[in-house]
């Protein structure tokens, strides 16, 4: 069993087969599980241009802020992503960008999006190259 705790020490996840940050994998890989990892500020580590998953909100790419909680996600100059084409999954999305970008549905940049979510999230660090894909998508409207 491996336990993920974040800067401050709070328990945020615990894990049979831990699959996240390359170098919590190598440690368990060489005997350490049952073991804590602090995770200094990886979840809520302010500046990453990221895409967020949630629950009942839909999706959104932006940059994720400081005040950002287990239960709330905060982002600035955030696009949401309604429709996207030329892209597999959001992963492939966060690493590659879209391929269609004319085919994409991602409205116009708000400054802020408050993200609520007691179900957790999905968050996805984004490559520059997959970042300027999103930013050439031209604002959808209706």
């Amino acid at each position: 069993m491996v336990t993920i705790k974040n800067a401050i020490g709070k328990k945020t996840t615990e894990f049979e087969h831990y699959t996240g940050r390359a170098s919590v994998r190598r440690q368990v890989a060489r005997g350490a599980s049952n073991r804590t990892f602090t995770m200094k500020g990886t979840a809520m580590q302010s500046g990453r241009y990221v895409i967020v998953r949630t629950y009942a909100m839909g999706v959104f790419a932006g940059t994720l802020d400081t005040a950002s909680t287990e239960t709330q996600k905060i982002l600035t100059n955030a696009r949401r992503i309604w429709y996207w084409a030329g892209a597999a999954s959001l992963s492939q999305l966060a690493t590659d960008g879209t391929s269609r970008p004319k085919e994409c549905k991602f409205p116009a940049e708000v400054s802020r999006v408050e993200l609520t979510s007691p179900n957790g999230f999905e968050v996805l660090d984004v490559t520059d190259k997959a970042r300027e894909s999103i930013a050439s998508v031209k604002p959808w409207q209706a």
